[in-house]
């Protein structure tokens, strides 16, 4: 992790100091937060997880649902299970996305 930023920040008044308390301040909250975010990633990849599969099963048992009352030339059940599979992975990425935007503010939020 680079200091670059933190040294664009400082203005030219800032003493030796400043930098050592805005340092520490930052090694602080990142012990706090670290055992919080492995379990915060365990339940991310849980939650990833369900997000996908949920919807793939979802499309699945309506697609056997109805070949088994509507048997047609097309199966239902690979159209419908894999329609489950994209939504699914669409609200995977769309959630992967949220989080990360929300995580990238709050390092932004504890530069500042």
């Amino acid at each position: 992790m680079s200091d670059k930023p933190l040294r664009k920040k400082l203005s030219a008044d800032q003493t030796l100091a400043d930098q050592v308390g805005i340092k520490a301040a930052r090694k602080l909250r990142a012990r706090r937060r670290g055992a919080a975010g492995v379990w915060f990633g365990l339940g991310m990849m849980g939650l990833v997880g369900w997000s996908v599969a949920v919807p793939t099963l979802v499309g699945a048992g309506i697609g056997l649902w109805l070949d088994k009352h509507y048997p047609g030339k097309h199966a239902w059940t690979l159209a419908l299970l894999m329609a489950g599979l994209v939504i699914g992975c669409f609200n995977a990425w769309r959630w992967i996305v949220k989080e990360e935007h929300a995580m990238h503010e709050d390092e932004e939020d504890d530069d500042a």
